[in-house]
This record gives C-alpha cells, structure tokens and sequence, in this order.
C-alpha cells in the first residue's frame, strides 16, 4: 500500500513552463509529497520522466522546452507485502515503463508471501509483449482487490490510472493551470470558491479535486497531448466495467475485442425470492432468534455466508508481516478492527479468531467523543469524566468484547477505548478537512473524525481479570497493527439501513429488492475512497472483507429473503442472514443489535449545534 501523486505537464512554452514551476517545484508537489507520506513512511522515492517528440529530429535545449512532456512521479510505501520493502515507483530499465502501485492482490494472480507491486508489474510486462493494444484490461480483469495504480507505457506514449472496481482506494485528479494535471491518493488543500466554480473541463480534468470514477479505467494519450497541448476528452479513452448479463457496448473503443473486455466477476443483485414469505403477524411474535422458525431452510445459506467470508478474511490477513519497527514478534498484533460491538464487525472478530494463531493478539479500537452539545444538556447530572465517553458504542463495544472473551478465552483480545476530547477534535479539525478532499459534507466530517481517531489507535486498554471478566482499571496504549478489518459493505448487501425497511413498507420485496440492487450498484461510487483516506493517514491499511468480490457474488446471487426479511422486528429482520450466523457463532448478544450509524454511536454528530444537517456542505 502507498500514497501516489503524479504531475503530468505538457512544456512548449513558457507559460506553460510557470505551471510546471508552480507545481513541480513549489508548494503543490511539496504539499502533496507531505499529505502522501503519512500513508507510506517506510520508502519514498520520486522519479521525472520526459517524453521527447521523436518525430522532431531535433535533440536541442529549445526542442526540448518546446516539444517534451515531463511526468513526476512520487510513492510512498508502507511494507505490508513481501519479506523486504518493495521501494517504488517500479521501473523497467530496458522499456522505462513505470508503475505506481496502491492496492493489495487477493486473487487473479499468484503472489503467495512476495510482494504483490513487483509480481504485477512482471505480469503487465509480460502480457504486453504478448498483446500490446490490450494488455492492461486483460490484467485488471482478472485481478480481485483494493487498488489504485498509475502506469506510465513509455514507448507508446500512454498513461494508464485506475481504482478498482469497488473503488476501495483512493486516487484523485486535478487540473494545475492550463497545461498540467496532478493525481493523487490525497488533495493538498481544500478547494477555493473559484475552483469549485470552474466547470469548463470533464471532471478529471476540471480546477478543483476530483475522486476518479471507480467504474473505469483510464488511458491518457500523451501522443495526442503533444500535438494539441490541453487536457480534453480526446486525449482520455475510458474502458468500463460491466456485469456479465449486459451488452457489450461499454467501451468506447470498437476495437477491443470481447477478451479483454472488463466484466465485473459477480452480477446485478438478484431480485427473486427462495419462497413465499411469511404471515406478518407469525414473524413479528419473534423477538429472540434462538426461536427463529425456518434455520434449517436457511443453513445452506448460513453456511455459504460463513465460508466466503471466512476465504476473504484469511486471504486478507495472511503473508501480513510484523511490524519491522518493533522488537517484539511472537506476542505483537499484526490485525486490528474497528469495533463498536455491533454485528458486522464482532462477526468479523469472531472468524478472525479460527484463522490466527491463538498466540497472536487482535487489536479492538473502540472510538468514543466528548461532545460539547450533548455534555452541556447534561450539565445537571454533574457528568465526569470518566462517564463523558460512555456514548452508545463504547457500551455495545465493551458487551461485544466480554462475548469475544468467553467465545475464545485463550486469545489476547486487546480493548482498547480511544478517547477522543473536543479540544482534539479542534486541533484536528483542520488536516481531517483536507483529508476529506473531494468529499465536503457535515455527515462526511462525523464519520472523518470516527475512522480518523480509531484508525490512530491512541487509546487505553482495558484490562479484564483472571475471570475473563470486563474490569475497569486501563493503561495508555497505542495500537501496533498496521491492518485494520472493517465491517463496510454488510448493510447494503443485507438491508441494514433504515432506508431498506421503509423500501419494504412501501412496496413489498420488489421495493425492497431494488433498493438494495441500487445500494449496491454505488458501492464504487459511495464512500470508501474518503475512508481509504481516513485510516492511511494513520500509516494503516483498511480492508474490507464483506466486499470481497466473492462475498458480493455470493450475496447478489442468494435470493432477497435469504438476506433479510422486514416482517421480523428492527434488529432482527435487517440482515437477517448475518445475524443467524453470528448467533450459531456464539455471539448471542451482539446479534440482536440494531444498526446504528457510527457518527451518532461515537458520537461525532452534531457536536456544536442540533440544527445542521448531514448533508450540508461544510
């Protein structure tokens, strides 16, 4: 995993010359070099490449300032692959092609304990002297993961970028001046007003910063550039991903043959239904899914949900090397999660535990917030300090640790309560602002400062006592696992947002069943860039296991009341399907939880006043 920031600048003539000066070697690079380097701090390095007009004859100082495009490129790498650090970017000595690489390969190539960056790069060689007009696609189409690359063909003269199908990393564009692009895993401010107004480009090639699209992979023409010097539609190609029931009219070249074509490895979410479902009054008579009436029509389903996700987890935690910087091996934490207590991530927990080693700790980050609002409406019952981060998810979070330590008690389950003072929250207000860069909402900052803070893992643990029960008395601690799982994903595969239960009310399952296709549709579109952004400004690399690509095959595949069904009550209807899993788990508690969004668990909403709304703009 790495940051990535790359400039590309287009020099025949002096103004254009200013832009690169600005950017290149003033505050913009420097910025930028600064933001990336938290996400990377084991190696970084920096290259500048310049693309010379061959056709010109003309190997002279003018030549060069009139005729050249010049791209820097800047990593900054986090060890999380291979045995030794991968330094980056990696270059090919006899073709130059450069590679930028931000992303982890859980499937579609072999990697095994090596690093990941350095086998893809050999496998994208490779095939592009076996097709060297399609050789791109016909990697990435096989490759499952969270990614964000840049590569530069240098004898073609092509730039080719990307986010992965999902979108589960980061990767931003934004137009400096008239004659140079930057991309970035980060912005290096927040926009102005005068950028936000400049609309005249396509949105990769517009003033302000811009998240680019999870639904494509892009191919800049540098030769095209070079004659017509100016960042234009023309210059781009787009190659879309698409399920494999739609045309085949995705791809803005004809000439792509069907082999290369980029199909998405699971389907549209299913719209049908295993059977006729119950009588309402039946199901809302249950309220303990130890009583649930139809667990073996649904075991299959059970166990499926059970084995993907076990597959993803374990894929996503092995080959995880520990932690170089510290002197301890054996006994340190390598995976941490985000925990609330709440279904999704103590399922998570609760599979984690039969994959390490009983020997390995697992880290349990717990974020909760002083919030200057509530502490004042509660000013009268004298709350003190020790109680002001008693917010909802601390409670369940404690519930859900004590369930961890009776279900697996030979394992070192570190609890660990961030507490997070207002005063901290001013203090870093301002670099969680820019973190956000494209995304600008109040809702957008409340679940910044959550995943910001728990990602940072600056806390205390808790210990518990020889009974394995929850004690009270905590030490300073600060998290050492450099993987964070977290349980994104679940609610919009399962129905777990409000939305989904009105959906029903409104008009049965199809209602349902569509708003649930929509959901996830937009997952790429949605959130997990700015979360990506979030917990790597940590030096920490979150992974996703409920999206998986086999986890959302399996799940778009399984009929729609095999998932969930509304006729049961809030907390237990909504992703019925995961919750039958974690009780034949032993998680009886945690899964009977309602969903609760995690800036009002922590709560990050609405510090200051009661009348903003999620989605103002900050």
């Amino acid at each position: 995993m790495c940051g990535i920031q790359v400039l590309i600048w287009l020099a025949s003539s002096s103004q254009q010359h200013t832009d690169y000066q600005v950017c290149c070697s003033g505050q913009t690079w420097d910025n930028l070099t600064l933001a990336n380097r938290h996400r990377g701090p084991d190696s970084h390095n920096e290259l500048t490449v310049a693309l010379v007009d061959s056709n010109s004859g003309d190997t002279s100082d003018y030549a060069y300032a009139q005729q050249n495009i010049v791209i820097k490129f800047g990593a900054h790498v986090l060890h999380l692959r291979g045995l030794e650090t991968q330094s980056q970017p990696i270059v090919d000595k006899e073709s130059k092609d450069v590679l930028c690489w931000n992303g982890e390969v859980f499937g579609g190539l072999d990697i095994g304990s090596n690093n990941d960056g350095l086998l893809l790069f050999e496998k994208i060689q490779q095939t592009k002297q076996e097709d060297p007009a399609t050789y791109i696609l016909r990697v990435f189409k096989n490759i499952e993961g969270p990614y964000a690359f840049v590569y530069l063909d240098y004898k073609q003269r092509k730039l080719w970028f990307a986010r992965d199908f999902l979108g589960r990393r980061s990767l931003l564009t934004k137009r400096a001046g008239k004659h140079s692009l930057l991309i970035s895993s980060v912005a290096d401010s927040v926009s102005s007003a005068a950028e936000e107004q400049n609309t005249s480009y396509h949105a990769l090639f517009s003033a302000n910063w811009t998240e680019v699209p999870a639904q494509q992979i892009y191919c800049l023409d540098l030769a095209a550039l070079a004659v017509a010097p100016a960042f234009t539609d023309n210059s781009l190609v787009k190659y879309s991903w698409k399920y494999s029931t739609s045309d085949t009219g995705g791809n803005n070249n004809s000439k792509i043959d069907h082999s290369a074509e980029l199909v998405l490895p699971f389907d549209q979410v299913t719209l049908n239904l295993a059977e006729h479902c119950l009588p309402a009054q039946a199901a809302e008579s249950i309220s303990d899914l130890a009583d649930f009436p139809k667990t073996a029509q649904w075991q299959p389903y059970i166990n499926q949900l059970k084995a993907v996700l076990m597959q993803a987890i374990r894929t996503r935690v092995e080959y995880i090397p520990f932690n170089h910087s510290s002197t301890e091996t054996s006994s340190q934490p390598r995976v941490g999660i985000l925990f609330s207590g709440g279904v999704d991530c103590i399922t998570i927990a609760a599979l984690l535990t039969k994959i390490l080693p009983k020997t390995e700790p697992i880290e349990l980050f717990n974020v909760a917030f002083e919030n200057p609002r509530q502490a004042k409406a509660h000013k009268p019952l004298d709350l003190s300090k020790s109680n002001i981060y008693d917010v909802p998810d601390r409670k369940t979070g404690r519930q859900g640790w004590q369930e961890l330590c009776q279900l697996d008690p030979e394992r070192d389950w570190r609890f660990v309560e961030v507490d997070v003072p207002y005063s901290l929250v001013v203090e870093n207000k301002t670099n969680i602002r820019q973190l956000l860069v494209p995304s600008d909402t109040i809702m957008d900052m409340s679940i910044g400062l959550a995943l910001w803070f728990a990602s940072k893992g600056e806390g205390y643990l808790v210990n518990k006592d020889a009974s394995n029960r929850l004690g009270y008395s905590r030490q300073p601690y600060t998290g050492v696992a450099r993987v964070l799982l977290l349980g994104m994903g679940a609610d919009e595969q399962l129905g777990g947002y409000s939305r989904h239960r009105a959906a029903w009310e409104r008009g049965g399952w199809q209602e349902l069943g569509q708003e649930i296709r929509l959901d996830v549709q937009r997952i790429s579109t949605r959130n997990l860039g700015r979360d990506d952004r979030m917990v790597s400004d940590n030096s920490k690399e979150s992974r996703y296991p409920f999206i998986a690509a086999e986890v959302v095959k399996f799940l778009s595949e399984t009929p729609l009341d095999r998932k969930m069904d509304m006729h049961y009550p809030r907390g237990i209807g909504e992703k019925l399907l995961l919750r039958l899993l974690a009780h034949q788990l032993g998680l009886l508690q945690a899964c009977m939880l309602a969903k609760r969004a995690i800036q009002f668990g922590a709560r990050t909403a609405k510090m200051e006043s009661s009348q903003t709304k999620g989605q103002d703009v900050l």
